[in-house]
């Protein structure tokens, strides 16, 4: 974030927004300006990543499902805009030690050495917060915590690309929070943090966008939007972020009902009518969707 911050203030903040005699260094210049950043910087990366995935992956007759609700995408997005603000608050806190340097963070790569520790610190971060996630998101679904912090999240049976970060603030910092703890435990490039954190972020979208397809290869260890759609449907399975492992071994795997011709966009298709449109309880057709009078 120090980066991020570096560059606003020279060239945004300092000039143009906070009084001289505000230092750049000051702790509430900081937490006010980390804040704005990480909400504005946050909505901004939801909003594109999400509607590249509606667009262009996000394939339309899921709204023809039964329990795709009625102006779905819109509800979705109004959830997470006003969601942001306060999981960037909580966000914001974190981001301010690594600013003042109480992470491992570090910059610069000197030699090939450097390189491979790169490699090494994506592939361990991508293990390491897949763990954690999983006993998070596990958590979440305890009754006590499940219908006061989670439940929001589950209302979107059959998810759009926009229902990505739709969590009720909490529910939102606290499945985040493994990708925070990790600078403070390992050493991390500020750099491969951001790529990462960005990559994080279209990952969320990418479980959500519904495009079921993995390569057979890799179909018994990438937990995808086949995994998730079915956490979505039966609550119980498939908690997992990035991988099936922990599911695996927490008995909580659910092979995807994608991968068996049972996918919600599979029963859409059961339903076409002998004229070839589809209709369903929601008020969609496939006559309206390709109309493009679907948007909400």
């Amino acid at each position: 974030m120090d980066l991020i911050l570096d560059l606003c203030d020279k060239n945004v903040l300092t000039p143009y927004v906070y009084p001289s005699w505000l230092p750049e260094d000051d702790i509430r210049r900081q937490i006010l300006s980390i804040f704005l950043i990480t909400s504005l910087g946050g909505a901004l990366l939801y909003l594109v990543t999400a509607s590249l995935g509606y667009m262009f992956i996000f394939d339309k007759r899921h709204m023809l499902h039964p329990q795709y609700l009625k102006n779905q995408v819109r509800l979705e997005i109004q959830y997470t805009l006003k969601s942001i603000p306060g999981m960037s608050l909580l966000t914001s806190i974190a981001f301010l030690l690594e600013v003042r340097g109480y992470s491992k963070l570090y910059s610069g790569v000197d030699s090939w050495a450097g390189y491979l520790g790169l490699v090494v610190s994506a592939v361990t971060f991508l293990m390491f917060t897949d763990c954690l996630i999983y006993w998070i998101h596990r958590c979440l679904h305890h009754p006590m915590l499940y219908k006061r912090i989670h439940k929001p999240h589950h209302k979107w049976k059959v998810p759009t690309p926009f229902a990505s970060h739709a969590f009720h603030p909490l529910d939102g910092f606290m499945q985040s929070t493994p990708y925070h703890i990790y600078p403070f435990i390992f050493p991390l490039h500020k750099v491969l943090y951001l790529l990462l954190f960005v990559f994080v972020n279209v990952w969320t979208v990418s479980i959500h966008d519904g495009d079921y397809r993995v390569p057979a290869l890799l179909r018994p260890f990438i937990n995808g939007s086949a995994h998730h759609t079915d956490h979505h449907l039966f609550y119980n399975y498939n908690y997992g972020q990035f991988f099936t492992l922990w599911d695996r071994i927490g008995g909580s795997f659910r092979h995807p009902s994608a991968f068996e011709g049972k996918s919600p966009l599979d029963l859409v298709k059961s339903m076409t009518c002998p004229n070839g449109n589809i209709h369903s309880s929601n008020g969609f057709s496939s006559r309206n969707i390709a109309n493009h009078s679907h948007m909400e």
